[in-house]
């Protein structure tokens, strides 16, 4: 499972762009999304999978019921 947002429909992963110091040097980087490991329900199945955070406020990412 790669590091991305499981949810389908977002599928939010690492960009890649470049970091500038006082100088203007550029250097590569990586922006990384802010993914947490959850139990959602995708698809009918509960799954612990990795969900950004944005999925998770807008009530995209659905929790399993007790």
């Amino acid at each position: 499972m790669s590091f991305k947002c499981q949810i389908p429909g977002c599928g939010k992963g690492p960009k890649a762009g470049k970091s500038y110091s006082h100088s203007h040097r550029a250097t590569n980087r990586i922006f990384r999304p802010n993914l947490q490991r959850q139990k959602v329900v995708i698809e009918g199945r509960t799954m612990t999978t990795y969900v950004c955070t944005d999925c998770i406020k807008s009530g995209r990412a659905i929790r399993p019921t007790r």
